[in-house]
């Protein structure tokens, strides 16, 4: 479901594919070939939303903002299932792994790998192509090649999907 709020209606490029049950609301910008997989809530009711080309924002996520506070996701990001973003900033091919929260004011560097179940917390800044780990999150190594080249797979895969996704047929559910 699209919502406006206070008369600002989300503006999601043409080729973005929105799975069912999602909920994108007020001052939300999503730009080419990403993907908004089930029922994530993504909502632009506080401060600005923003959200980069061939992202990918899986099931269950949750992205909200605190006051004058925007969350911005550049380029080819990957957002794992059941991740809550609150006002921060994930730079370029960043990957944050399932079930992570990532708070007002951090910001995760470039090509960096957020640990599954990780706590980042407000105004923590992981360095680029470094993984960071824990609760709260900890950098423990830089990345390698191999990492790298996972987490572009991953990216690939979900703009592929998410287009194929969106070029499928839908049928309305069952009584």
């Amino acid at each position: 479901m699209i919502y406006s709020f206070k008369q600002i209606t989300p503006d999601i490029h043409e080729t973005v594919f929105t799975a069912d049950h999602t909920i994108i609301t007020g001052d939300v910008k999503i730009e080419e070939y990403s993907s908004i997989w089930f029922s994530t809530v993504i909502r632009g009711d506080v401060a600005p939303t923003r959200i980069g080309k061939r992202v990918n924002i899986q099931d269950l996520c949750c992205l909200h903002q605190s006051p004058n506070r925007p969350l911005i996701i550049e380029d080819d990001v990957t957002v794992g299932h059941q991740v809550t973003l609150h006002s921060s900033i994930l730079r370029k091919k960043s990957l944050i792994g399932m079930g992570s929260l990532i708070l007002d004011g951090a910001e995760i560097g470039e090509e960096a790998f957020i640990g599954a179940g990780s706590l980042v917390p407000p105004g923590k800044r992981i360095p680029a192509r470094h993984l960071a780990f824990g609760r709260p999150a900890k950098v423990i190594r830089p990345l390698n090649e191999k990492d790298i080249k996972d987490m572009e797979r991953i990216r690939r895969e979900y703009v592929a999907k998410g287009q194929e996704y969106k070029s499928a047929a839908r049928f309305p559910s069952s009584p």
